[in-house]
C-alpha cells in the first residue's frame, strides 16, 4: 500500500493508515493545499471536478468538493467524467483550477487527485513544489460560514466536448459516416463507456462494448497493453468488426486493434493520427524521449520537424507550444491536438483516426503495414540506493559520446537505426531502461549492452 506526494499529484491505495496510503484525511489535507494555492495565486475561486468510474472515486470526489466549499471555493461538478473533458470545462467556465479523480492505468485500489491548473492543464513544476510546502506548512485557512463555496452539477460537459471535437476542421464526420465502421469497444468498466459510445454515435458507426458495467471493478489490467487487451481482440474477429478500440479508466489513452485482431500498437495511434493531420496541415509534431522514432520519420515524410521532450505529459504540452506543433502527445497512447486543447485526448484521437482510415479506405490491418516498423524493450536494472544516478548517467554520456546524446530527462543515446533512453525512478533504487529498434532482437541486445556498460562504472 503506498501514498505518493509530488509535484505531478497526490496518489495512492484506499483505505489503511494516515500519510501511508490515500485515507480521506490525506484527500482532505492535499485538497486543502490546492485550494489555498489557488487563493494565494488570487485566482477564480471555482474549480471543475469529475471523476472516472472508480469504486472509490464518489468518496474521493466527495471529500475534495465538501474541503474546497469550506475554504470559499465553488464546484462545478461533472460527476463520471473524463480527463480531457474536465480539462475542456476547466476553460470553457472560467474556473480557477481543476480537479480529476482518477489514477489513470492503475488497478481499482489506487485514486488519485490529478490537479489543472486555471488553463486546464496540469500543474507546473513550479506550482506542484508550492503546494507540496502548503501541505508541509499547514498553512490553510478556511471559509466563514457566511462565504462558503457553492456546489453547481454540470450535466452537459461530455456533450460540449463530443460537440467539439465533431467541430474540428480535421474530423471528417460525413466521411466516417460513409464508411460505416462496426466498432467494439472495451472501456474497462469505466467511464469511456459513457464517453466513447456517445462520440461513435454521433459518428454514424456501429458499436458494441465489452466490459461496460461502469461498476469501476476492472475487468483486466486497466492499462490498455497488448498483454491485457485479449478479450477485445477475440470479439473483434469473432463479430467481423473493422476494428478495435481499448481506452484506460480516465480515457486520455487510446490503443487500436485491426481487423484481424492484431493490436495496432499504442505508440502508433499517434504516427497514424500525425500521420492524417500532417497531410492537411503542414507543422512540427512532439512527443516524448521514451516514444518511438516512427512519429519522427513520419514528420519528416510531410516535410515537418520533430521536437523531443522530457517525459511527462506537462513537459510535451510546453515543448508543442515552444515549436507551435501542430499534432502531439505520448506514444503510451496518447494524443494531444493543441487547437481543441493542450491535454491527451482519446475521443479527440478516435475521430481523427476514423477520419484518416475512412481516407485511406483499406483495412486497419493495411494502415498498419504503411508504416515504419520498430520494436520496443522495455526493462529495469535495480541499483544500490547509495548509486549516484546522476554520476553514473554522466558517466554513461562520456561513454557514449560519439552517438547523439541527450540529456534532458535522464540519458537518451540515439544510434543510427535504433535509441535507448535511461531514466531514474524518483520513488524506487532502479533506473528504467527502454530501447527501439526494427527488430527485436536488436532492441534486447542494445539494452543488454545497455546493462554492460553500467556494469562497469558501478
Amino acid at each position: 500500500m503506498a501514498l505518493i506526494q509530488s509535484i505531478s499529484g497526490i496518489r495512492g491505495t484506499i483505505g489503511g493508515k494516515y500519510k501511508e496510503n490515500l485515507t480521506p484525511r490525506d484527500i482532505v489535507e492535499s485538497v486543502s493545499a490546492f485550494g489555498q494555492w489557488i487563493i494565494n495565486r488570487d485566482l477564480p475561486k471555482k474549480v471543475v471536478i469529475g471523476r472516472d468510474g472508480r469504486i472509490s472515486g464518489e468518496m474521493v470526489a466527495q471529500l475534495s468538493i465538501q474541503t474546497l466549499r469550506a475554504m470559499g471555493i465553488s464546484v462545478l461538478d461533472l460527476g463520471l467524467s473524463t480527463t480531457p473533458t474536465v480539462e475542456m470545462a476547466v476553460t470553457a467556465q472560467n474556473a480557477g483550477a481543476g480537479i480529476i479523480v482518477t489514477a489513470s492505468h492503475n488497478p481499482k485500489a489506487w485514486n488519485a487527485l490529478k490537479l489543472l491548473d486555471q488553463h486546464g492543464e496540469f500543474i507546473s513544476q513550479e506550482a506542484g513544489e508550492a503546494l507540496l510546502q502548503l501541505l508541509q506548512d499547514g498553512a490553510i485557512e478556511y471559509a466563514s460560514v457566511d462565504a462558503l463555496g457553492t456546489y453547481t452539477f454540470l450535466s452537459d460537459a461530455l456533450d460540449q466536448h463530443v460537440e467539439a471535437i465533431l467541430n474540428h476542421p480535421l474530423v471528417d464526420v460525413e466521411g466516417i459516416r460513409r464508411a460505416g465502421f462496426r466498432v467494439v469497444l472495451d472501456p474497462v468498466n469505466s467511464t469511456g463507456g459513457l464517453a466513447v459510445p456517445l462520440l461513435l454515435e454521433k459518428l454514424g458507426c456501429e458499436w458494441e462494448a465489452i466490459h461496460n458495467d461502469l461498476s469501476g471493478n476492472f475487468a483486466h489490467n486497466p492499462e490498455p497493453l497488448p498483454e491485457h487487451l485479449g478479450d477485445l481482440c477475440t470479439t473483434v474477429v469473432n463479430h467481423g468488426a473493422d476494428l478495435g478500440i481499448a481506452v484506460d479508466p480516465d480515457v486520455d489513452r487510446l490503443v487500436l486493434v485491426s481487423e484481424d485482431g492484431s493490436v495496432f500498437g499504442e505508440e502508433y495511434t499517434l504516427v497514424a493520427v500525425a500521420d492524417y493531420v500532417l497531410g492537411k496541415r503542414k507543422g512540427n509534431t512532439v512527443s516524448n524521449l521514451s516514444s518511438s522514432r516512427a512519429l519522427s520519420d513520419i514528420t519528416r515524410k510531410h516535410g515537418g520537424q520533430y521536437f523531443a521532450s522530457a517525459v511527462g505529459e506537462v513537459n510535451v504540452v510546453q515543448q508543442m507550444k515552444t515549436v507551435q506543433a501542430v499534432i502531439g502527445g505520448e506514444g503510451n497512447g496518447g494524443v494531444i491536438v493543441p487547437d481543441l486543447h493542450y491535454g491527451r485526448d482519446a475521443l479527440a484521437g478516435i475521430a481523427l483516426f476514423l477520419s484518416h482510415l475512412a481516407a485511406f479506405g483499406g483495412k486497419m490491418s493495411e494502415l498498419r503495414q504503411t508504416y515504419p516498423d520498430y520494436q520496443m524493450v522495455k526493462d529495469k536494472m535495480v541499483l544500490d540506493p547509495a548509486v549516484a544516478v546522476d554520476q553514473l548517467l554522466e558517466q554513461l554520456a562520456h561513454h557514449y559520446r560519439n552517438e547523439t546524446c541527450t540529456t534532458i530527462d535522464g540519458l537518451k543515446v540515439d544510434f543510427a537505426h535504433a535509441w535507448v533512453h535511461l531514466r531514474k525512478s524518483n520513488t524506487e533504487p532502479i533506473i528504467r531502461i527502454y530501447a527501439e529498434a526494427p527488430d527485436l532482437e536488436q532492441a534486447q541486445l542494445l539494452v543488454a549492452d545497455m546493462k554492460t556498460a553500467m556494469q562497469r562504472f558501478l
